[in-house]
């Protein structure tokens, strides 16, 4: 398959672990943030073909396990009202909040939809006009679009009964949250090719001068990887910071403009909690006031404020910072389970803890 197979071509790959090994004189650690990334990753054992100085650390690049346990909760709150139609992806369906998830209020008798599009939540909207009609946006600047694109559909018929409770999440501020720790352990980051589709490199440029770091672009097939692991090992052995993109098959200097002034006219700046990590200033996106009709979080304000609960064993918010790993945490597989998870992450399809346990 055309951009699939040439990617995963075993010769390729090998010549690749061979030019790292071969530029690599010192200890360096790369951070992908992305989870499709971090599947890629654990799917081919990529950390097991680099060199033993190399080393791979797994940043907050998933929404689904960042969306803190107030957000869920909040969803769930929303969820329970006879007047609600609650309408989600099906990847937050079974992600826990302070006490239960998406699933279990279901079971209790709410009206819980998982739909294929935000579209399909618009039609509804238009079908059941008695009811509110609310839809999970969670992502990251990837799918923003996709929700906006719904609610502008509402606007334009005039269906009142359709809004959005926003966790939406803005790249760049994690990634100077993460350079800017005390313990911090990331020489360079991988950066996702489909939020770059949307939003570009402009900012990225001023980051990696800001940061001091390389930024590589990159995409999701094996030989992307380990193609941005070996020019971000470059520049670092040559002592340089920018950004490169190697993903240009997909993503271009100036992303997707149509998509950046949808996000520019519809959505704010605002400060956001991560799950495991903390609140980073605007790091998120909010509704402007103009589109205040549409928003959920203003049509139905919480009745009680909820946090991460801090009793919590699950580390994978260490983990998403880049202190710790997978491999250090005494539950992983044990008492955390996909079935039985201690945290967002090995649940989510695109968690880092899912990924080693599917894998692995």
């Amino acid at each position: 398959m055309k951009y699939v197979d040439e990617y995963r071509d075993a010769e390729r790959v090998k010549s690749l672990v061979a030019a790292i090994a071969r530029t690599a004189t010192r200890p360096w650690n790369i951070m992908e943030v992305c989870g499709g990334q971090t599947h890629t990753i654990a799917k081919y054992r990529i950390e097991e073909m680099l060199p033993e100085n190399i080393r791979l650390l797994h940043g907050p690049g998933c929404p689904v396990c960042v969306t803190s346990a107030g957000m869920i909760d909040h969803a769930l709150e929303i969820a329970a009202r006879n007047d609600v139609i609650f309408c989600s992806f099906g990847d937050m369906m079974r992600v826990p909040g302070s006490e239960r998830d998406l699933l279990q209020v279901k079971a209790a008798g709410a009206d819980v939809r998982m739909l294929y599009s935000p579209l399909d939540a618009v039609e509804l909207a238009k079908n059941h006009p008695d009811r509110e009609i609310v839809f999970f946006a969670v992502g990251f600047e990837t799918t923003a679009p996709v929700y906006l694109m719904a609610l502008k559909e509402a606007e334009r018929r005039g269906l009142k009964n359709f809004s959005l409770l926003c966790s939406l999440f803005a790249v760049p501020p994690a990634i100077e949250m993460i350079v800017n720790q005390e313990d911090s352990q990331v020489n360079g980051f991988l950066l996702a090719g489909h939020v770059c589709a949307i939003m570009g490199s402009e900012d990225y440029v001023v980051l990696a001068e800001k940061c001091r770091k390389p930024l590589v672009v990159t995409g999701f097939e094996p030989a992307d990887l380990l193609s941005s692991i070996y020019l971000c090992i470059k520049q670092l052995e040559e002592g340089r910071a920018q950004v490169e993109n190697a993903y240009k098959r997909v993503v271009r200097d100036e992303g997707n403009p149509a998509a950046r002034r949808m996000m520019a006219e519809i959505l704010e700046p605002a400060d956001r909690e991560w799950r495991g990590i903390g609140t980073i200033p605007k790091s998120g996106f909010a509704l402007r006031e103009k589109y205040a009709t549409f928003d959920a979080e203003k049509k139905f304000p919480r009745s009680l404020q909820t946090s991460d609960n801090e009793d919590n064993p699950c580390i994978a918010g260490e983990i998403m910072k880049g202190i710790k790993n997978v491999s250090d945490c005494p539950h992983f597989a044990t008492r955390c389970t996909p079935e039985h998870p201690l945290g967002a992450s090995m649940v989510s399809d695109e968690g880092v803890c899912a990924a080693f346990y599917k894998y692995r």
